[in-house]
C-alpha cells in the first residue's frame, strides 16, 4: 500500500511526504479519526516508504513485501489483548526497542486502538514517549483520542483523518464494486463514510439481509409477542453484525423523522423503502420516534456492558413496539 493508493486524504499525504523528503519526521504520530477511514493503510504507507529498499514504497523489494504481509522484522504491532492493551505488552515492545534495527536503520512501532491502552500500559508509555529510542517512529492510531492521556497526546505530531462525503464514496462504491448508483447510496450512507464497512464484510448485510431485517421490524405490533421474541433471538444470535443492525434500525427511524420534518428524498439512507417509509410517517409522531431511537440507545449501553444479549434485543423491541 503506497500513499497514491490510498483514497482521499491527500493533506496529510502531503505532510508526511514532505516530512520523508527533509527527514524531519516526528519521532511520534497520532493518527485520529473514526474507524475504517484509513489509518492504518496510512501508517503502513509510511512504514512502506521508510524500509523500501528504493526509498519510495515501490512494492516490488522484498523489504515493501514483508510490510504488506505484516511481517518485517523492525515492524512492530502493538493491539489489545482482550479488551485492553496491558503493561506488560508496553514492556515486551520496550525491550524490543532496545535492541538494534535487524535490517535497516529505523524501527516503526504501530499502537492499534491506542485508546484501549490501560492506565498502567499509558504510563509506561508515556516514558519511552518522552525519551525517544533513535531510529524508532511510533504511531498511535485512535478512533477516540479524548481517552488518551492529555500527556501522550502532547508528545505527538496529531494528524487528524475525516470521514469521506457520502456523495465521494457512493461515487467510488459505484465504480469499484460495480453497483447501482442506488444500491452505492445506501452503501456509502450506511457506513458512514468507513472504507472498511463499505468495502468490508457488510455488503451483504446493507444490501440484502437489512431489507429482510426492516420488513420484520416494521411488521411487529404491540401483539405481536411470537414474532418479536423471534427477531429478537436473531438479533441476539449475530453478535458480530448486532452493532451495524442497530444502525441499519437508526437509519429507518432517523428517514422517518427527515419526512416528517419536510427534509428532501436525497436525505434518506433507505431509499428504496421510500414508499413503505412514506407510508409509516403518516402514523407516526416525533415523539413516538425520539422514543424509539432512545431505546436504540439503551440497547446499546446494556450491550456494551455485556448484560444478557436476549433479554436486551427482547427490552428494546418491546419498548420500540409501544411507543
Amino acid at each position: 500500500m503506497t500513499f497514491a493508493n490510498i483514497i482521499d486524504h491527500e493533506r496529510q499525504k502531503e505532510i508526511l511526504r514532505l516530512a520523508l523528503q527533509n527527514k524531519r519526521l516526528a519521532h511520534a504520530y497520532l493518527f485520529e479519526g473514526p474507524e475504517g477511514v484509513g489509518k492504518k493503510l496510512m501508517a503502513l504507507a509510511l512504514a512502506r516508504a521508510l524500509f523500501c529498499d528504493a526509498g519510495d514504497g515501490c512494492g516490488e523489494c522484498a523489504a515493501c513485501r514483508k510490510v504488506d504481509h505484516l511481517n518485517h522484522p523492525d515492524l512492530h504491532l502493538l493491539s489489545a489483548e482482550g479488551a485492553q492493551i496491558k503493561i506488560d505488552q508496553v514492556r515486551k515492545l520496550q525491550q524490543d526497542l532496545s535492541l538494534r534495527p535487524l535490517e535497516g536503520d529505523i524501527r516503526v512501532c504501530l499502537i492499534d486502538a491506542a485508546e484501549t491502552l490501560n492506565t498502567a500500559a499509558s504510563n509506561a508509555l508515556l516514558k519511552t514517549l518522552e525519551e525517544p529510542l533513535p531510529g524508532t517512529i511510533l504511531i498511535l492510531l485512535s478512533a477516540k483520542p479524548e481517552i488518551l492521556l492529555d500527556t501522550i497526546r502532547s508528545r505527538c505530531q496529531r494528524l487528524r483523518f475525516n470521514r469521506l462525503p457520502r456523495a465521494r464514496l457512493a461515487g467510488i462504491l459505484e465504480h469499484r464494486l460495480d453497483l447501482s448508483e442506488q444500491d452505492a447510496q445506501i452503501m456509502a450512507a450506511l457506513s458512514n463514510g468507513s472504507f472498511k464497512k463499505a468495502f468490508g464484510e457488510n455488503r451483504t448485510l446493507y444490501l440484502e439481509r437489512r431489507k429482510q431485517l426492516l420488513k420484520s421490524l416494521i411488521s411487529l405490533s404491540s401483539g405481536s409477542i411470537f414474532p418479536l421474541f423471534e427477531l429478537a433471538q436473531e438479533l441476539a444470535d449475530d453478535k458480530e453484525n448486532l452493532p451495524d443492525i442497530l444502525d441499519i434500525f437508526q437509519s429507518f427511524y432517523r428517514d422517518l423523522l427527515l419526512l416528517l420534518h419536510g427534509r428532501p428524498e436525497n436525505e434518506l439512507v433507505n431509499i428504496d423503502f421510500r414508499e413503505t417509509l412514506y407510508t409509516q410517517s403518516r402514523t407516526e409522531q416525533v415523539s413516538g420516534l425520539l422514543k424509539k431511537l432512545e431505546s436504540l440507545d439503551q440497547a446499546r449501553f446494556h450491550l456494551q456492558r455485556n448484560v444478557n444479549r436476549q433479554l436486551a434485543m427482547e427490552t428494546m423491541l418491546m419498548e420500540m413496539t409501544a411507543a
